[in-house]
């Protein structure tokens, strides 16, 4: 087959959604993808090694830490990290290879290689040139490196080099305490490693809401990670086999080094758009190199979509795969939406931390009046008989009609817990709807309502 209704260009998280609805919707589609396995960065090197390693050392954390105090008796394991990476590969495996299936169920060809757009309506892989009615570019993106460094993937490393370090390291710099740096800053941390974490601003994780992050920083600090914020690095030398950070504190102006073993550089992303031919074609960019779009995420070309990191907005894989979904079902002539206000952040961590809607600062900067909620894991039994008594539920809703207009959660099992809040909001929700919810008892998820009481005469647990 050379001609199709839609030519996919990228097989992420975005991508990959975005071929299975169109078939869904009666196209005939293909997906270009030049890795060797579908599923793109996410599945390959992102979201899906970096959980699996999460939740091994988790464990090992537990079983140093909890096992005892529960009767659980005898030494805690050791670590066979060659048969940790293996683990990891096997879940890999397991969920690039799903893709495949989902590929053959729905009848979706399989383009193997790196894509060209040549012309409008066509798609060059190699020496083979396709039709395509629509063009969707779903080519994700890339580690963004500070000027000055240079990644090797061995002793310098992105966060996919740090997925396969031949040995844990003794010592680890992390550059950027965004979501990449903590988790995989977490993950050596429990393995092991003395782990020091430089940040340009002077708080963790930026945009989170500002009490959840110094919280957040506590509880990491406690874990073992050390911090330099409000520190600029001015450059990585590697040496024997060891990397020294240069730094500059802006508060003074002092300068710093420190060496390690390794070095995580986890400063952001960038849209990955090498090669297709975007700036022949003349499909506007803008300054950060994101794909200009408008509401049905169509280019100015006729024909040429995108979606997912190539775009704007948060660089999330469920923010790809909704639109991947919206696109297909728009260029089918339908009426999708995706409502960004809605859309939620998780940090795997332990304890995790989620997110979705407004922060207290940017209501404040909004001047919206608002109240807020708040019940402690503290005062969850489940949470206390599972070891997983830090953090809190935080819900912010709008003084007047007790709407709710964001929620942030920082412990046991926040990535799932924000969910009920998510769907909420899709319906306009206030506080109070959650308030009068029955939840079972004993769960996390009471916490939640706990919250949602605090908005009104106050929680019953605290």
């Amino acid at each position: 087959m050379s001609s199709y209704d839609v030519i996919v260009i990228g097989a992420g998280p975005g991508g990959y959604v975005s071929a299975i609805r169109c078939a869904q919707l009666g196209m005939k589609v293909a997906v270009v993808e030049g890795r060797e396995t579908l599923g793109g960065t996410c599945l390959n090197v992102g979201c899906i090694p970096s959980k699996a390693l999460l939740h091994a050392t988790h464990m090992l954390h537990e079983a140093e830490h909890n096992f005892a105090d529960m009767g659980l008796k005898g030494k805690a394991p050791s670590v066979d990290w060659k048969q940790m990476l293996s683990y990891k590969e096997n879940v890999v495996g397991q969920n690039t290879g799903g893709i495949e299936f989902l590929f053959k169920k729905n009848k979706i060809d399989w383009i193997k290689g790196w894509a060209t757009i040549p012309a409008v309506g066509k798609v060059q892989v190699g020496d083979d040139t396709y039709d395509a009615k629509n063009i969707i570019i779903a080519s994700g993106s890339e580690a963004s490196v500070l000027p000055g460094i240079e990644v090797d993937e061995k002793t310098v490393v992105t966060s996919t080099g740090a997925l396969t370090l031949n040995k844990v390291p003794t010592s680890l710099v992390v550059i950027g305490a965004g979501v990449i740096g903590l988790e995989l800053g977490s993950v050596y941390a429990r393995l092991g490693a003395e782990v020091t974490v430089i940040e340009y601003l002077d708080a963790i994780t930026p945009g989170m809401d500002a009490e959840i992050a110094r919280q957040f920083q506590k509880m990491l600090t406690k874990q073992g990670l050390k911090f330099k914020l409000g520190a600029a690095v001015q450059g990585v030398e590697v040496k024997n086999n060891k990397a020294t950070v240069s730094y500059q504190l802006r508060k003074d102006e002092s300068d710093h080094t420190i060496t390690a073993d390794a070095v995580l550089v986890a400063t952001g992303r960038k849209p990955f758009t090498t090669g297709l031919g975007l700036d022949a074609l003349g499909v506007e960019l803008s300054e950060r190199g994101q794909i200009k779009t408008d509401a049905n995420y169509a280019t100015n070309v006729p024909g040429i979509y995108a979606i997912g990191d190539t775009i704007a907005g948060p660089m999330l894989a469920h923010k790809a795969e909704d639109e991947g979904m919206a696109v297909a079902e728009g260029i089918a002539g339908q009426k999708p939406h995706v409502n960004y206000g809605v859309i939620p952040g998780v940090i795997y961590t332990h304890p995790e931390v989620s997110n979705v809607g407004e922060t207290e600062e940017t209501l404040k900067a909004a001047g919206r009046a608002y109240k807020v909620g708040k019940f402690p894991f503290l005062g969850n039994a489940r949470a206390k008989a599972n070891f997983a008594g830090d953090g809190f539920v935080k819900l912010l809703v709008d003084a007047q009609t007790d709407r709710i207009l964001g929620a942030h959660i920082i412990g046991p099992m926040a990535g799932d817990l924000i969910h009920e809040i998510c769907v909420a909001m899709e319906f306009g929700a206030a506080a109070e709807d959650i308030a009068r919810t029955c939840h079972a008892h004993p769960t996390y998820s009471e916490a939640v309502r706990e919250a949602a009481l605090a908005c009104g005469d106050g929680a019953i647990h605290v």
